[in-house]
């Protein structure tokens, strides 16, 4: 049996090296945001689409119908929603879903958000060794600078899984910006063993994903376990208390999961209970990371 499966015979030397592989370094908490709002809101969309079923090597035509539900009717809502909030947001498009339809990708810069990487075709990064990762990559962010004219400048992984090189392929590819990783509830710079490495960190976490909440699957099995006004909630919270310490609130979704009738309501209800606060900024996931590099210099 290896120290993997018995990890308390793992050397001091192999865990310390394995914590400081990829840490949090300094704080990126800037001292206002734009607009002199007294609040951050980072919303952003995994448009995952058919590549969920893809992805987990599936070709169930009902999962992947699925996921066109989303590509037909959930991001069609979400923008609506965004136009008439003026509102702005992050995409993150696994690139076979770009290839898939590349006029929905061009849909959505063209109505002001951003486009991120979110993986070849929502592959798992944790399972692929370093050579194939680095050029499924490599692939991603080539398509999407294809699709949408401009190169991406942020990446998030497929789950949130995450290998020992996906840091360090994400700073060879001189990315701007990480978001799948969960130190902190701000911004971060990313330490890459030890060293700082110019990447910031826009901070994911599960309680701020509605697929939590709301996702079914049979294998592993998974069902809604809240409902939209219990989820709308939790967010809520998140919020007030972002706002009150005028911190970084920062949300995922999915438009297959959220982008239904009853629960499409959430995004409307939550951008209107920002606005009603009265000093609230909206920026894309690379409008937080380029404005919390300028305001927090080395």
């Amino acid at each position: 049996m290896s120290a993997t499966q018995k990890p308390w015979q793992m050397p001091e030397s192999e865990w310390r090296d394995k914590i400081n592989r990829v840490r949090a370094g300094r704080h990126l908490r800037p001292s206002a945001w734009p607009e002199d709002a007294r609040c951050a809101v980072a919303l952003s969309f995994d448009c995952d689409h058919e590549s969920y079923e893809l992805g987990n090597g599936g070709a169930s035509p009902g999962r992947l119908a699925w996921g066109e539900f989303g590509r037909r009717v959930g991001v069609p809502r979400i923008l609506d929603i965004l136009q008439r909030h003026a509102a702005t947001a992050s995409f993150f498009m696994p690139a076979v879903c770009a290839l898939i339809d590349p006029s929905e990708t061009r849909r959505i810069v063209d109505a002001g958000h951003e486009i991120g990487m979110h993986g070849w075709i929502h592959e798992n990064n944790s399972l692929l060794d370093a050579v194939t990762e680095r050029e499924l990559m490599l692939r991603s962010r080539d398509v999407l600078e294809q699709v949408v004219g401009q190169p991406p400048v942020g990446f998030r992984s497929a789950n949130w899984d995450l290998s020992p090189t996906t840091i360090e392929i994400v700073a060879e590819l001189d990315l701007e910006y990480d978001s799948s990783m969960m130190a902190d509830e701000d911004c971060y710079e990313l330490l890459l063993d030890g060293q700082p490495s110019n990447i910031v960190e826009v901070p994911v976490e599960w309680l701020r994903d509605d697929a939590v909440y709301l996702m079914f699957n049979r294998q592993p099995a998974t069902r809604p376990w809240l409902s939209p006004d219990s989820v709308f909630d939790i967010f809520k919270r998140e919020l007030d208390v972002a706002w009150e310490s005028g911190g970084l609130f920062q949300l995922v979704m999915h438009p297959f999961v959220i982008g239904y009738r009853s629960r499409i309501w959430i995004l409307d209800a939550l951008i209107e209970h920002a606005r009603s606060k009265g000093s609230v900024w909206f920026g894309t996931h690379a409008e937080v990371a380029a404005w919390v590099r300028e305001q927090c210099p080395a």
